[in-house]
């Protein structure tokens, strides 16, 4: 009986404590959304980074780019 009495007791305070932060994050509508939307950024960026990585690594980029820079370097001299 006294494990019972200990168990119920612990329930009350589980209880108590998420009653009081539910309250909070009520009051607060935007509490923890920077993080997520940070997440959610930081998830685009690496997809855009490995899709420029992609691209910049097909052979037709690298020679468009290579011309470019040759184009550049023989106006100059």
């Amino acid at each position: 009986m006294k494990v019972i009495n200990q168990f119920r007791r612990l329930v009350r305070r589980c209880r108590a404590g998420y009653r009081s932060r539910w309250r909070r994050v009520r009051a607060i509508p935007q509490a923890g959304m920077a993080t997520a939307e940070y997440a959610i950024a930081t998830l685009a960026a690496a997809g855009f980074a490995g899709l420029l990585l992609v691209i910049l690594r097909s052979d037709q980029v690298r020679g468009f780019l290579v011309e470019i820079i040759q184009r550049a370097l023989s106006v100059g001299g």
